[in-house]
């Protein structure tokens, strides 16, 4: 059974109407624990109340921990600790430095106290004043992991990247932090890291997660971290005290809505200056950065880099992707809806899709192109990296032709160039009909045709190993409806075929030539400009909803 858990802020001493409360809550909710954040003890301790606590006659109805916060244990309490006798029924002190498995199996790590600058090395010799050490924090790092991270301090930077931070104007000025604490969070990857407010105000960050995966990942699952500061209890600005949550341990194989990559990623420092190229570069974008060429058809300049990994709009890396985008996390890709759809959530309504299922395939390692070349710094297999790409796109194909019964096919194209900050895959539904015709292989060819671009070929080929020079593939599939009388009971003809264009490098190749065709052959040429029919997010988080209802059959990484 999960554990039902209720947290305080700071008490301060208010002990008889802090444990009364949460008796009344108790009695309705029955938490298996409950914790006290920061300090359970006041400065100035009503000695009244200490003495009611410590003769056992304030009722705490439920195991309930805590630690030291910023000020000093009281002495008859640690008295009682270092005899190892009871403090009060129910009540236990985790310890300055610890880790604790309760007896729901929930883990515990702590670290009270506030930094010692005067101890520059080695661990507290003692559990009970309100200081601890580099040395406490580095040896906690052992701990490996944690359900729940306990802390006097703030983590430096986990205002970093964060909405709600912004509206609640919070700064590393206004804030006591520790850069220790914030590695410490990192390493052990907690599933909720409690500290207790500095001020009369209650902090909830948006969930986040690292920025990349290990090879064991794809069992774990994604390492959600909530990072929660409460006010003090009874604070005369009534912000909240209290918070209560049953313990989640189900593997999280995508990001919450509205969660964000790791405050705590470092990028590598870059002293490239933006270009106006990369300026355009936009999550999703459909190749867009570079489509409007109109503005530098005169312009003469030299090229900055493209941006790397922590400015690269492709990659899990970067601190300000849409992470409420993202779909389903692979080994080697992922996969996310695009941004300004060509198709809306009406398009393919009557076909049985009540969203765009407009998708963008991408390799997690930061390359222009799916070579081996491209991948031999990360150490990757290019072959493993299209393979489970291909995967990606085939699970889309059955999941399209399921949900439409028969009636959709899919388009996928992938731009390769030299000159690509990211290489990735588009995916989009197309009605069967259109490939049967092959209106679909008619609409890219006579574009290419109209825009003197050359002429598809088919061709069949895996990386780019395989073809030189830059190029545009694009995969035609449809599984027609099974007809029994014909022998298709078990599901159709499959129709597939793979087009090539190989780009001259002399030729302007206009970035958007796809999905003018498509648009052109879903009657949606009003959408082609992705900008035009830019979504909110509520709408964006909304198809990505009804995408992962529909594809959770086919998803592999589950």
């Amino acid at each position: 059974m999960a554990a039902k858990i209720f947290v305080f802020g700071s008490i301060n001493g208010q002990l008889q109407s802090a444990f009364s409360k949460l008796s009344t809550l108790h009695a309705k909710n029955v938490f298996s624990f409950a914790i006290v954040t920061g300090n359970l003890f006041g400065e100035g301790q009503d000695d009244d109340q200490l003495t009611a606590l410590l003769a056992g006659e304030l009722q705490i109805p439920c195991p309930t921990y805590f630690t030291v916060g910023t000020v000093p244990l009281p002495a008859q309490v640690i008295e009682r600790i270092e005899k190892d006798e009871e403090i009060a029924p129910n009540l236990h002190y985790l310890g300055k430095r610890s880790v604790t498995k309760t007896s729901e199996g929930v883990r515990i790590v702590t670290l009270g106290g506030l930094l010692d600058p005067a101890v520059v090395a080695g661990q507290s010799k003692e559990q009970y004043l309100p200081f601890h050490t580099e040395g406490d924090i580095k040896s906690l790092r052992g701990a490996n992991n944690a359900d729940i991270l306990l802390t006097t301090v703030w983590p430096s930077d986990v205002w970093k990247n964060s909405a709600k931070a912004r509206e609640q104007n919070l700064t590393t000025n206004a804030i006591p932090s520790s850069q220790a604490i914030a590695d410490l969070c990192a390493h052990l990857k907690p599933r909720y890291h409690f500290t207790m407010s500095p001020d009369n105000f209650a902090f909830e960050r948006e969930p986040f997660f690292p920025a990349s995966r290990g090879e064991e990942d794809k069992d774990n699952g994604l390492d959600v971290t909530r990072f929660i500061s409460l006010a003090p209890w009874a604070n005369t600005t009534r912000a909240k005290s209290m918070y209560a949550f049953t313990l989640n341990r189900e593997t999280v194989v995508s990001p919450p809505v509205g969660s964000t990559l790791t405050p705590f990623y470092k990028p590598a420092a870059t002293a490239q200056k933006r270009s106006a190229d990369e300026a355009g570069f936009s999550r999703f974008a459909n190749g867009n950065h570079e489509s409007d060429r109109r503005r530098r058809k005169h312009q003469r300049r030299e090229r900055s880099p493209p941006p790397g990994p922590e400015r690269c709009f492709f990659c899990l890396s970067n601190p300000n992707l849409p992470t409420h985008m993202i779909c389903s996390i692979g080994e080697e890709a992922y996969l996310a809806t695009a941004k300004g759809p060509l198709p809306s959530a009406e398009t393919f309504k009557s076909q049985g899709l009540d969203f765009p299922g407009h998708l963008i395939i991408t390799p997690t390692p930061h390359i222009p192109s799916l070579n081996a070349a491209a991948l031999a710094d990360s150490g990757e297999d290019v072959k493993k990296t299209f393979k489970e790409m291909t995967r990606f796109r085939e699970s889309l194909q059955g999941m399209v032709s399921k949900q439409s019964k028969g009636k959709l096919g899919a388009v996928t194209w992938e731009i390769n160039r030299a000159r690509n900050i990211h290489v990735h895959w588009q995916f989009m539904p197309v009605p069967v009909e259109m490939v049967r015709m092959g209106l679909v292989e008619a609409g890219f060819q006579i574009l290419a045709k109209d825009t003197n671009i050359g002429k598809f070929i088919s061709k069949e080929f895996e990386t780019a190993d395989e073809v030189p020079g830059d190029y545009l593939r694009v995969w035609i599939w449809a599984e027609e409806e099974g007809d029994a009388e014909k022998g298709g009971a078990e599901g159709g003809q499959v129709i597939s075929k793979t087009l090539l264009l190989q780009i001259d490098e002399n030729v302007r190749f206009d970035l958007q030539f796809p999905r003018k065709v498509m648009a052109k052959l879903l009657g949606e040429e009003g959408r082609v400009v992705w900008q035009d029919v830019g979504q909110s997010v509520e709408e964006e988080s909304k198809d990505v909803a009804a995408f992962r209802s529909a594809f959770k059959e086919w998803d592999f990484t589950l």
